[in-house]
C-alpha cells in the first residue's frame, strides 16, 4: 500500500464508543489516510464471530502505522507471565490487522496508584515500580522492553513508546535512556503533546530530538497544569484546539527534527465523544491539515 509522508490518521479515540467498521467508514468519510486501531475493537470484532481473515479483508487497503496499546511493560515477578500473554496476544492481533506497530506505555496505568503512593507510601493498587530508584525503574523497565521488543520483531512489528506522565518512568528523557538499554532498532518514541507537556517537556526539548527516534505524534490539547500528577480523565476533557497548548509550536517543534512521518488526533474530550464522529473527526482533520504541512505520495 502507498503510504504518505505527513499521513493524517484517525485515532480510535476519536470516535470512542463507535465499533471497528464504523472507525474505517469515519476515516474515509473525513477523507484521513489511515488509522491508529484499538485492539479493544478489534478483539471486540473477532469476539463477535468474525474472523482473522475478515479482519485482514476489511483492513486490506487501509493505513494502519499503529495501534494501541500494551500497558504497564515494567511488571515484575509473577505479573511478567500475565505481561508476556497479553504481549503475544495484542501482537497477533495487530499482525492479523496488518498494523505496522504497537503502542507500549509505562505504568502504573491507574494514576490512582500513584496518588495514594506519593501520599502515603503504599497502595493496594497495581504499583510497577513505584519505591525503586531512577536507576532501577530504568534497568528494570529496559530489560522488559527489551523481550517485548524481540517478540514484536518476530511479528514483523516495531514498538511505539508512551511513558505516560504521572509514571514514574516519564518524559522524553527517560524514554530515550529505556530506548538507549533495551538496545533495540524497532523500538521508537510516540510524541503526545499532552503526555510531554504535563511531564516537563517542552517543544524547544522535542525539537532537538533525532528524528529517527520519532515513529509517530499525537496531536491533542490540555486544560491548565499547575504541576502535581496529572490527572488524564480531568485535563485531558478539552477538544483539541480549545485548551491551553500552543498546537502550532508543538507541531512545529516537531518539524524542527525532519520527521515526515505520521500525525494522530487523539481525542479524550467527553463531550465530543458523545456527538456526531463523523463530524467530530471532520473537524479535527481540518484542524491538523492547518498545522502540518501538505501531503504528497511517498515514491
Amino acid at each position: 500500500m502507498t503510504e504518505k509522508e505527513n499521513a493524517l490518521v484517525l485515532h480510535a479515540t476519536v470516535a470512542k464508543y463507535s465499533n471497528l467498521l464504523t472507525d474505517i467508514e469515519i476515516m474515509r468519510t473525513a477523507g484521513f489516510d489511515g488509522v491508529e486501531l484499538s485492539c479493544t475493537k478489534i478483539e471486540s470484532y473477532l469476539d463477535a464471530g468474525y474472523s482473522n481473515d475478515d479482519l485482514r479483508k476489511l483492513l486490506a487497503d487501509v493505513y494502519v502505522p499503529g495501534m494501541g496499546f500494551l500497558i504497564d511493560i515494567e511488571r515484575q515477578g509473577e505479573q511478567t507471565e500475565a505481561l508476556w500473554r497479553r504481549a503475544r496476544t495484542i501482537f497477533s492481533l495487530a499482525a492479523a490487522a496488518g498494523a505496522k506497530g504497537v503502542q507500549v506505555l509505562t505504568g502504573p496505568v491507574d494514576v490512582r496508584a500513584v496518588i495514594e503512593w506519593t501520599a502515603t507510601g503504599r497502595t493496594d493498587r497495581y504499583a510497577g515500580v513505584l519505591g525503586y530508584t531512577e536507576d532501577e525503574q530504568i534497568a528494570l523497565t529496559a530489560s522488559n522492553l527489551a523481550v517485548l521488543a524481540d517478540m514484536a520483531r518476530e511479528a514483523g512489528l516495531l514498538l511505539y513508546l508512551e511513558t505516560l506522565s504521572w509514571s514514574p518512568v516519564n518524559g522524553l528523557d527517560k524514554s530515550i535512556r529505556l530506548i538507549d538499554r533495551a538496545e533495540r532498532e524497532n523500538v521508537k518514541i510516540v510524541i503526545d503533546y499532552w503526555h510531554c507537556h504535563t511531564s516537563g517537556v517542552t517543544p524547544d526539548d522535542v525539537a532537538r530530538l533525532d528524528r529517527n527516534l520519532i515513529y509517530g505524534v499525537h496531536v491533542c490539547d490540555s486544560l491548565r497544569f499547575d504541576g502535581g500528577i496529572p490527572d488524564e480523565v480531568v485535563l485531558r476533557d478539552v477538544p483539541t484546539g480549545e485548551g491551553v497548548l500552543d498546537l502550532q509550536h508543538w507541531t512545529d517543534a516537531v518539524k524542527a527534527t525532519g520527521y515526515k512521518g505520521w500525525w494522530s488526533c487523539e481525542l479524550f474530550c467527553r463531550r465530543q465523544q458523545q456527538q456526531n464522529g463523523y463530524r467530530v473527526a471532520s473537524e479535527l482533520k481540518a484542524l491538523m491539515e492547518s498545522l502540518i504541512p501538505p501531503r504528497h505520495v511517498v515514491l
